[in-house]
């Protein structure tokens, strides 16, 4: 039954001064709580431990009058937090929150009592509270917590299904049943009904001291309905409902007293503490027929007899008044606690004045009260109330009678039944009677002396002993070992794996046997031991998967290569969960310290395994499949893959093969399909991003143009014939154009106009140049023949932009298809001379673009960018191989000697190093190549 949970306070955010977490651990009228510090950052904290490994089933929280927080949110773990962990703690897991009442409608002067029914299994509690409601009251902006309580079930470590198998085998050997109303008391027979006595309301408004007579009155009223005394228990009842009324004012009345106190009025703290006393004292003197001295003196103090003997005369002891202001709300209890008279069957009457000192047979009701009344710790197993001649009788098997704890033994094991001497003949023989019956026995206590016995007799075998005599002591002692691994309780389970360890470390080893003992040994006990990593029991799985492991590592047993042959069967479809995690993850372990060299362990046999195992209805056996698969193939690598379906999109449909193959990928160095989509992703941001920076700076240039367009024509406004007298005259420069123009035209127009007026068409988009020469047909030579940008194919003669020209042989040029890529420089290599390129590996390695760019004329790297470009093409120091630049060069040094009106032209209209028309940043595009084509 779920009943409250002790806990101690682990840590804390913060705390103010003398109102410290460690109040919260307390449940009384008078403690204070904890309080955050005045004018704290939110969230705060606080972190909880409970005394033990619980389900927990009821969270309650008492919340201060004004310090209220807006949500209070509750997170479990089993683990200690980080700062108290000695390793990597394990995460918090979330339940839930739950928001609290601003306190307004009450003025701030109720508590709200918030109950929360959870279903969690954890020993850590971790409370975070957020921003507190904003009232007149709480000026520091503080959060408080009066108390908290913790209501569940023990859960045992070692299995959780099995949270109540000790109280099913007492309730067994008792004869009760789940069903038995009796069992529960006032609960109505519910194992999961929480007693009123446990809730946090009970404590915060009772006396501490009549909290605890309750508590025992309780008991005691169970007691009487189980023993069916239901008159008893009736007035019990009535009597639990009136003391809780006492309780409860004696506690008002100590809260009284500490506000006095805190107040420095000591006359009405003096007058309030007289009045408990007198009050107290009236009430006890009220119990007295049904509380003894020693009950209220000690609180935790259960008795074991029942509450009133049948056959005690029934007596009223003498009542005290009551306080004057309480005669007329509280009832005397002398009246109610009468007990009824005995009744008068023989059988009640002798059942009830048996013999102290003669054991009562287990089914005895009074037997059964006393051992429901003890603390569940302090019960004993009924196999101690048992008559000696029971464990005698041989016609019981090991399903009849319970186990016993050693204190309770006999000494001496029970004679062998006629099939067990059948069963074990061989070993009476080797071995003798006593040690065989010590091992068969109903008690473990001697089924683990008769292991131990076994171990030493082992030990103590002198060197001389005859080869065949050694042989058939080892086949007994194994016979012994493979019941004993078989058998439930844990001390037994280790002294049988401690002989087993000796056998094969150190007997078989110092008598020289065969290596074909050593395997009849592993063969008999490793399935057996294999069996037992599916136990309920996460102790047993441990230590049994433990010390598989550490037997095939032991050179004696690694030589056989038996226990991987055991690892590799596949998993049958019936075996349990707890079966096939520990087999998957012992195959795991293994294959990693043994490898496959000789082991036993092939990349055939653990293959197909892990294979099937990826199809496991359990989670963790598929996830640690993978594992093993990604293992196999660090050390194996293609020969993995024929073991698994192809790499293609409807395998990767399925989650763990998509996982075992970007595994593969990491494993190889390569890029996963995510980083590739992240890749392409990245890419296309960047081409958007730099066609948006193409298309800005265009804009900049046409902006430029109409700029340059509106000076021209103010320039041609003040050099027209009107004002050439009264300003300065033109340059000469202006005025050789003007007159290799042709003079004055016949339309009336400045002769210097078709000069000076430069059309946005004037403008080569690929070096820059400017020139009035450049009309449509005048750029497309200029494209064919002059630009410094732009190139000639030797295979298609088509017109290309030079940082494009590798580009433009792989995949545009009408023979692309006698052009391969060298995947060293990454430049376009006829496929003639591929081979002999990439074999003599003189070409240098290519550099990512964001570092260097490369020339596809001279092959030689310098900055990325569009400047460089330019600087490399067109400059005096850049590409020697660029045939057109070169040209230029040598028609440069006879430029200067003419001074006709081409050389005035050229030196005015086309300024191609200044220009002040910018390039595009992002580069060339290759549709600029492709519009001069189709033009």
């Amino acid at each position: 039954m779920p009943h409250k949970i002790g806990f101690v306070v682990v840590s804390s955010s913060g705390h103010e001064d003398g109102f410290s977490a460690r109040e919260l651990m307390i449940h009384a009228p008078t403690v204070s709580g904890w309080r955050s510090p005045r004018f704290c950052q939110f969230p705060q904290e606080i972190v909880i431990q409970m005394v033990e490994r619980c389900h927990m089933r009821k969270l309650q929280l008492l919340a201060h009058q004004y310090m209220i927080p807006s949500k209070v949110e509750f997170y479990v773990s089993e683990r200690p937090p980080a700062p108290l962990a000695p390793c990597p703690a394990e995460r918090f897991r979330r339940l839930g929150y739950v928001s609290l009442c601003d306190n307004e409608q009450t003025g701030c002067r109720a508590r709200e009592l918030k109950s929360v029914h959870v279903d969690a299994v954890g020993q850590f509690l971790k409370l975070i509270f957020h921003q507190n409601h904003a009232n007149k009251y709480n000026i520091y902006n503080q959060v408080a917590l009066v108390a908290i309580n913790v209501i569940g079930d023990p859960v045992d470590l070692e299995d959780e299904s099995n949270m109540a198998s000790r109280e099913k085998l007492i309730n067994h050997y008792l004869g009760h049943s789940l069903e038995d109303p009796a069992l529960g008391g006032s609960c109505s027979g519910k194992s999961d009904c929480i007693s009123p006595l446990d809730d946090l309301a009970f404590d915060m408004y009772q006396d501490p001291e009549v909290a605890r007579i309750i508590r025992a009155l309780d008991e005691r009223k169970r007691e009487a309905a189980r023993q069916e005394r239901y008159d008893d228990a009736k007035k019990l009842r009535q009597a639990l409902a009136d003391l809780q009324k006492v309780g409860e004012r004696l506690g008002r009345y100590e809260v009284e007293k500490r506000c006095a106190v805190e107040k420095e009025d000591y006359d009405l703290a003096k007058h309030k503490k007289r009045q408990m006393e007198q009050y107290r004292a009236w009430a006890f003197e009220q119990l007295h027929s049904l509380v003894d001295t020693e009950l209220v003196g000690r609180p935790f103090d259960l008795p074991l007899q029942p509450l009133v003997p049948v056959g005690s005369p029934s007596r009223q002891p003498p009542a005290l008044p009551p306080p004057q202001e309480e005669r007329g709300t509280e009832n005397r209890f002398a009246d109610q606690f009468v007990p009824e008279k005995p009744p008068s069957h023989p059988l009640d009457v002798s059942s009830q004045h048996c013999p102290v000192d003669q054991p009562l047979p287990p089914t005895h009701p009074r037997l059964k009260a006393q051992l429901e009344s003890l603390p569940y710790d302090e019960r004993p197993l009924p196999a101690v109330h048992k008559q000696p001649r029971a464990a005698l009788e041989p016609d019981k098997s090991d399903a009849d009678v319970g186990e016993a704890p050693r204190a309770g033994a006999a000494g001496e094991p029970e004679p062998l039944t006629e099939k067990a001497l059948r069963e074990a003949s061989a070993a009476v023989e080797v071995l003798g009677e006593s040690l065989v019956a010590g091992a068969y026995s109903k008690t473990w206590s001697c089924r683990e002396d008769a292991l131990l016995t076994l171990h030493q007799q082992l030990l103590g075998m002198p060197a001389g002993t005859p080869r065949e005599d050694l042989k058939s002591v080892l086949r007994a002692a194994v016979f012994l070992l493979r019941r004993a691994i078989r058998d439930i309780v844990t001390p037994v389970f280790q002294a049988s794996l401690k002989v087993l360890k000796m056998i094969v470390t150190q007997y078989i080893p110092k008598h020289k046997l065969s290596k074909l003992e050593t395997a009849h040994c592993v063969e008999r006990t490793v399935p057996v031991l294999l069996a037992r990593t599916g136990d309920s029991s996460a102790r047993l799985r441990i230590l049994a998967s433990n010390f598989i492991q550490e037997m095939a590592l032991c050179k004696e047993v690694r030589s056989l290569q038996l226990i991987p042959s055991y690892l590799v069967q596949p998993l049958r479809a019936s075996a349990s969960a707890h079966l096939a995690v520990s087999q998957m993850d012992l195959l795991a372990r293994l294959l990693r310290d043994l490898g496959t060299d000789g082991t036993g362990f092939t990349v055939d046999n653990v293959m197909k395994f892990t294979v099937r195992a990826l199809e496991h209805r359990v989670y963790e056996v598929r996830e640690t499949a993978v594992r093993v698969i990604l293992d196999m193939y660090r050390r194996h690598r293609a020969a993995i893959l024929g073991y698994l379906p192809p790499d293609d999109s409807s395998t990767r449909k399925n989650l763990l093969y998509k996982t075992i193959f970007e595994g593969f990928a990491k494993v190889d160095g390569r890029p996963t399909a995510a980083e590739i989509r992240a890749q392409k992703k990245a890419a296309t941001e960047e081409a958007e991003k730099r066609k948006k920076e193409e298309i800005k700076v265009l804009q900049g240039q046409l902006a430029a143009l109409k700029e340059m367009q509106a000076e021209v024509q103010v320039g041609w406004g003040a050099g027209g014939p009107g004002s050439r007298g009264a300003g300065a005259p033109l340059p000469g420069g202006r005025a050789a154009a003007s007159q290799a123009a042709g003079g004055p035209g016949g339309d009336g127009r400045h002769p210097g106009l078709p000069s000076r007026r430069l059309p946005v068409r004037s403008l080569c988009i690929f070096c820059g140049e400017r020139s009035a020469s450049f009309t449509e047909e005048g750029l497309d030579l200029h494209y064919w023949k002059s630009c410094l940008m732009l190139t000639r194919c030797g295979h298609c003669r088509q017109v290309v932009e030079i940082p494009s020209l590798t580009e433009h042989l792989l995949t545009e040029c009408t023979k692309k298809g006698e052009f391969g890529k060298c995947r060293r420089c990454g430049e376009a290599v006829s496929k003639e001379e591929l081979p002999a390129h990439l074999e003599a590996g003189v070409c240098a390695p290519a550099k990512p673009e964001k570092l260097a760019s490369r020339c596809p004329l001279c092959h030689e790297d310098f900055a990325p960018g569009e400047e460089a470009w330019k600087a490399h093409l067109m400059g005096p120091a850049g590409c020697t191989r660029n045939l057109r630049r070169t040209h230029v060069l040598q028609k440069a040094p006879a430029a200067p000697q003419g001074k006709g009106p081409a050389t005035a032209k050229s030196s005015t209209a086309a300024p191609k190093a200044g220009s002040k028309i910018p390039t595009p940043k992002g580069g060339l595009s290759k549709s600029s190549s492709r519009t001069y084509t189709k033009r």
